[in-house]
C-alpha cells in the first residue's frame, strides 16, 4: 500500500503529461502506428494515447492496442467522423492531433506543449518542413498554398500551413468545436472555428518525413480538393454573406441598368418603350438584385449572432490548473487509503 502511494506521488509529481492525450485517427496503418505510439508513450510519459480506426482493412487496431493505445472503432468513414469520436470520449487538458503514418517528427511535441502552456495557446499548427519531394508533393504544397491564402484573405490572419494533420489543442478549443466536416476538409474547418471563436493561434514548424515502404496515402487530390473548396465556399457564405450577396447583387443591379440604357434613350427619342419585354427584365433584375443584397445584410446579422454563440461556448470553458488537478486527484487517493 505504501509502495502504492508512493509511486502515485512520484508520478503525480514527476509526470508533466498526466493532462495530455495524444488522439490518432487511422485507416489502414498498420506498418507505422506502433512507431507512433511508442513514440509518444516515450517522449510523454504519463500521456494517453487514444487511436481510433475507422474501418481499417488490415490489423492497425490490433497493433496499436499492442502497443500501449487505447483503441476505438469508428463505422462512419472519414477523418472528421474519427475525430468527433475522438472529441467527444476523451477527457484532457491539452490534445495533440496526429496522423498514424509517423510522416511527423514528434521529438519536438515537449517543447510544443510547454510553448501551448506557457503562452495560453488553444490551437498550435505543427507546419511541415521538409526537402523530401517524395514526402510532399508539388500539387499537394500548391492546393495547401492555395487554401491557406483564400482562408487567410478570408479572416485577415497569417497562414503557413492550413491543411497540416499535426495539432495541438487546449481543452476548450476541442469541446467547443462543433464538427461538421466528414473528410480531410476537417483542418480547414478547426481552422476557421479557431478565427471565428479568436482564440489563441500559433504555428511551429515540425519536420516531415515520407511514408513508410508499403503506406499509401488516404488523400485524393482532386475528391479531396473539391470538398475543401466547397468547405470554404460554404464558410464564405456562412461568413461575409454581405460580400457574396451584395457582389450579386450589385452585379445584377449594374447589370440590369446597363440593359435599361437603350430602353431609356429610345423612350426620350420616341416617346414610346419598343422594348416592352426587356424593360420587364431589367426590373425583374433589379429587384433581385435588390433583394439579394438585403438578404446579405440579413445574413450578415445571423452570421454575427452565430459567431458570439460559439465564442460564449469557448469561453465556457475554463483552463483548470494543472498542480491542482494533480493535488485534487492525490488528496482523493490518501482518503481512500
Amino acid at each position: 500500500m505504501n509502495y502504492e502511494l508512493d509511486k502515485f506521488e512520484h508520478d503525480a509529481s514527476g509526470s508533466r503529461f498526466d493532462d495530455v492525450a495524444v488522439i490518432i485517427p487511422c485507416l489502414d496503418e498498420a506498418l507505422s502506428i506502433a512507431d507512433v505510439v511508442t513514440g509518444f508513450r516515450h517522449h510523454l510519459p504519463g500521456a494517453q494515447i487514444h487511436v481510433c480506426d475507422n474501418g481499417s482493412s488490415d490489423n492497425t487496431a490490433a497493433v496499436a492496442r499492442q502497443a500501449g493505445a487505447i483503441v476505438c472503432t469508428e463505422a462512419n468513414k472519414g477523418k472528421g467522423h474519427a475525430l468527433r469520436r475522438l472529441f467527444r470520449d476523451t477527457e484532457a487538458e491539452i490534445y495533440i492531433m496526429v496522423d498514424g503514418d509517423m510522416t511527423y517528427d514528434i521529438s519536438t511535441v515537449v517543447d510544443l506543449i510547454e510553448k501551448v502552456r506557457r503562452d495560453g495557446i488553444d490551437l498550435m499548427v505543427g507546419t511541415r518542413v521538409t526537402e523530401d519531394g517524395a514526402a510532399y508533393r508539388r500539387g499537394h504544397r500548391f492546393g495547401n498554398k492555395l487554401l491557406s491564402n483564400t482562408v487567410a484573405w478570408l479572416f485577415q490572419k497569417k497562414l503557413g500551413d492550413m491543411l497540416s494533420g499535426y495539432r495541438i489543442m487546449s481543452r476548450r478549443f476541442v469541446k467547443s468545436f462543433p464538427i461538421s466536416a466528414q473528410g480531410f476538409e476537417i483542418e480547414t474547418e478547426m481552422t476557421i472555428h479557431a478565427f471565428q471563436v479568436e482564440a489563441a493561434y500559433a504555428e511551429a514548424p515540425v519536420t516531415y518525413f515520407a511514408r513508410a515502404d508499403g503506406s499509401t496515402s488516404k488523400l485524393s487530390t482532386y475528391k479531396d480538393g473539391f470538398f475543401i473548396l466547397r468547405t470554404i465556399a460554404d464558410l464564405l457564405v456562412l461568413e461575409r454573406p454581405v460580400m457574396v450577396f451584395g457582389g450579386i447583387g450589385l452585379a445584377m443591379i449594374l447589370a440590369s441598368v446597363f440593359w435599361f440604357l437603350p430602353v431609356l434613350a429610345e423612350y426620350y427619342r420616341t416617346g414610346l418603350v419598343m422594348r416592352f419585354p426587356t424593360l420587364v427584365v431589367c426590373a425583374t433584375i433589379g429587384l433581385t438584385g435588390l433583394i439579394s443584397i438585403f438578404s446579405g445584410i440579413i445574413l450578415a446579422g445571423v452570421a454575427r449572432s452565430r459567431r458570439d454563440q460559439k465564442r460564449l461556448s469557448f469561453l465556457s470553458f475554463k483552463r483548470v490548473p494543472r498542480t491542482a488537478a494533480q493535488t485534487t486527484s492525490l488528496e482523493t487517493l490518501r482518503g481512500n487509503i
